[in-house]
């Protein structure tokens, strides 16, 4: 980018594309998040995404340092030949990946959360990055339900009105226990900001509300500007985490939702590996997503 204002406007017009009814791409977008290569340097990050012909990343850590605005990649030293390399291998950062909570009612808690959110966006800003994650994330058993979604959808409100002027919105991931189509829908309906959407995780959603991939995205469809994919093998037990197909979970008819909707974002592959050490390793879960996705999204 030339600069700002040239930043501003294309990411404007980027980040109005989900709210209409465009056709989608004859080819998808396709990024993964570094929570699924833990181990790996930042160049390494770039060079598998390349390598494997994704166009992005979605940064949840560096070498499992979850603090990105504290990350020497992104000091005011660093952070120029940072973007310089990503620019090189022609693969772009899609999302910066938060742990801010939105549910606490605890004042300082809250405002910690909040502050961190911030943080976050003004290095999206910094990096030309157009969306933050956070989360909602909770519905504390000692918090009234309506408190803690009002908590949530004030703090987006605020987030929102922070990011105004930086190009970047914040997403808020359908995520632990705020998955409930209904309940997203009234706090994005509420929260009402130009600058806030939804990350959506179907797989979040329909492992525990068991609602069909066409009941979320009809009602949510309005609002989402990122996903995370992900597939599992879902028993009473809970889940196991498999590779792009191998699963249970209704994979294949969320991205057919997504496409004849005409989504024009990222299909961002959330490989858990940080959590679940135990699953296979980035070397063949990222390679293997970008060359089954098409298969599934077709």
């Amino acid at each position: 980018m030339n600069n700002r204002r040239e930043f501003l406007k294309q990411s404007t017009g980027l980040l109005g594309l989900s709210a209409l009814n465009f056709a989608a791409p004859a080819k998808p977008l396709l990024s993964f998040s570094t929570l699924g290569c833990p181990s790996w340097n930042f160049s390494q990050v770039l060079r598998h995404a390349a390598e494997n012909k994704y166009s992005g990343i979605e940064i949840r850590g560096i070498k499992g340092d979850l603090d990105l605005p504290l990350n020497p990649l992104f000091s005011s030293s660093n952070i120029a030949s940072t973007k310089r390399e990503a620019a090189e291998t022609n693969i772009k950062i899609v999302n910066l990946s938060s742990s801010a909570n939105l549910h606490f009612l605890d004042l300082s808690k809250r405002q910690k959360n909040l502050n961190e959110a911030k943080k976050f966006i003004d290095l999206a800003h910094q990096l030309e990055c157009p969306f933050i994650r956070v989360f909602p994330n909770d519905l504390p058993k000692d918090q009234e339900e309506n408190a803690t979604v009002d908590a949530i959808i004030n703090s987006l409100r605020e987030l929102g009105d922070y990011a105004k002027t930086s190009g970047v919105k914040v997403l808020l991931e359908s995520h632990g226990k705020v998955i409930k189509s209904d309940m997203l829908l009234h706090i994005m309906q509420s929260a009402n900001h130009a600058n806030v959407g939804l990350v959506w995780d179907f797989f979040n959603m329909w492992s525990i509300t068991k609602e069909s991939p066409e009941q979320m995205y009809t009602s949510l469809k309005k609002y989402i500007f990122h996903t995370h994919i992900k597939d599992a093998i879902l028993t009473e037990k809970g889940e196991t985490y498999t590779l792009l197909g191998e699963g249970n979970s209704p994979v294949r008819e969320a991205l057919h939702e997504l496409k004849a909707g005409g989504y024009q974002g990222y299909y961002s592959f959330e490989w858990e590996k940080l959590w679940h050490p135990e699953i296979q390793e980035p070397e063949i879960a990222i390679p293997h997503f970008a060359k089954n996705f098409t298969k599934l999204w077709m």
